[in-house]
């Protein structure tokens, strides 16, 4: 079994510890690190994993998983650098931090795969978009996909999409929440208790995302299931088409691509 480092006890970095020891890997098998010594300590305790400083930990794994803020990432790797060996995979969460910035900052011929996570993975529901590098080898990036299918599902595909995967999959979830803080607004002016109108909203997205999953069913189907000639949800949905809301949502998502693509050139 290899050793796997996760460098950043953040969010995500416990999220993968977590999701890691689910899923089956051996707590002496991972090592974790971070810029603050009691949250490291707190971390090694509670999963039973090893807490490293930067150098021991590079030296230690197989397998280096950068957690880090992207505007940390430059001094990590500046501190890594003489501590990646041939053999390793250097598997970066980093938004915007491109397989050939990591590349450059790394020793010659490393193995870099980039990742594109997104939150609900810290309910093993995540969606991540993996890209390998020049140098990446078929091992490493099944080792990657294995990584973070311990907290969600993987796709494998080109760097030039990431962008787009950020845009859908990364940014996605705060869409649906933008969603479900205006139908909740909605049912409470239709006076609704508001938990009340939480509970409607929050079951009727689970169960929506449910049918979508387990139907195969194309969203146009279900959405024409609902819709009665002359009904409430027609009613409803010629609203949102004569407010554009799907034109919207695509600009939108547009945009955030377009800003993904600023942030990954450097643009700040």
């Amino acid at each position: 079994m290899t050793t796997t480092a996760i460098f950043g006890a953040g969010v995500m970095g416990e999220t993968l510890v977590s999701g890691l020891i689910r899923s089956g890997r051996r707590a002496g098998d991972l090592v974790v690190t971070g810029r603050t010594p009691d949250k490291v300590r707190t971390l090694a305790e509670h999963y039973g994993v090893r807490g490293l400083a930067n150098a021991e930990a590079a030296d230690t794994a197989d397998t280096l998983v950068l957690c880090v803020k992207p505007q940390d990432m430059a001094a990590l790797l500046e501190e890594i650098h003489d501590h990646v060996v041939p053999g390793n995979a250097v598997v970066s969460l980093a938004a915007g931090i491109t397989t050939e910035y990591l590349e450059s900052r790394l020793p010659e011929g490393t193995s870099v795969i980039r990742v594109m996570p997104n939150t609900p993975a810290l309910v093993d529901q995540g969606m991540a978009g993996i890209s390998p590098g020049r140098h990446c080898t078929d091992d490493h990036l099944a080792e990657a996909e294995a990584l973070l299918s311990s907290c969600g599902k993987v796709v494998r595909l080109a760097e030039k999409h990431l962008d787009a995967v950020t845009a859908i999959s990364g940014s996605g979830p705060a869409y649906i929440f933008y969603v479900v803080e205006a139908m909740i607004e909605a049912g409470v002016v239709l006076g609704l208790p508001r938990a009340t109108a939480t509970e409607l909203v929050v079951q009727t997205l689970y169960g929506a995302a449910t049918m979508l999953r387990e139907t195969h069913e194309h969203p146009t189907v279900l959405r024409e299931q609902v819709s009665s000639p002359g009904g409430t949800t027609v009613a409803a949905l010629r609203q949102l088409d004569d407010h554009k809301v799907r034109a919207a949502f695509v600009t939108a998502i547009e945009a955030a691509a377009a800003r993904s693509k600023q942030l990954a050139s450097g643009q700040v």
